[in-house]
């Protein structure tokens, strides 16, 4: 699981949904959830949130131009690939936060991932889900 923290900085919401942005490093990112501040006090501008979404839900793109509706698009450089049969982890970094996707092997021969490429990580803003962050005693 990817397991960013970040600090909300809007919330556009109605009586059932939330977009909830968020920055985490130099990146912000944008989940859509099934929650309001109403009913999620932690859901506040200005709070810390442990931004979560699974490896499986990180697609990638090579050399991406023009405009797509996936609100979180993430610049990174490969720095491992650990090649399956079938599965691919590969390990993003930028600016010191680490990313990890796992795809197919057939996409990433496809895509002709190699360490050092320069890539974008694509989720879907229903993939994102964001968790308070407590004080630990």
């Amino acid at each position: 699981m990817n397991r960013l923290l970040g600090t909300i900085i809007a919330i556009e919401s109605n009586e059932h949904l939330s977009l909830v942005d968020v920055v985490a490093g130099q990146n912000t990112y944008t989940a859509m959830l099934l929650e309001t501040p109403h009913h999620a006090p932690h859901l506040k501008v200005g709070n810390t949130v442990a931004i979560l979404f699974k490896e499986t839900e990180v697609s990638l793109a090579k050399n991406l131009s023009g405009q797509i509706s996936l609100r979180n698009r993430v610049p990174g450089t490969v720095r491992d690939i650990r090649r399956g049969d079938i599965l691919c982890e590969v390990v993003l970094e930028r600016n010191g936060q680490t990313l990890t996707s796992i795809i197919t092997t057939r996409a990433a021969t496809r895509l002709a991932l190699q360490i050092g490429d320069e890539v974008e990580a694509l989720v879907k803003a229903n993939e994102v889900s964001l968790v308070e962050v407590r004080d630990e005693p």
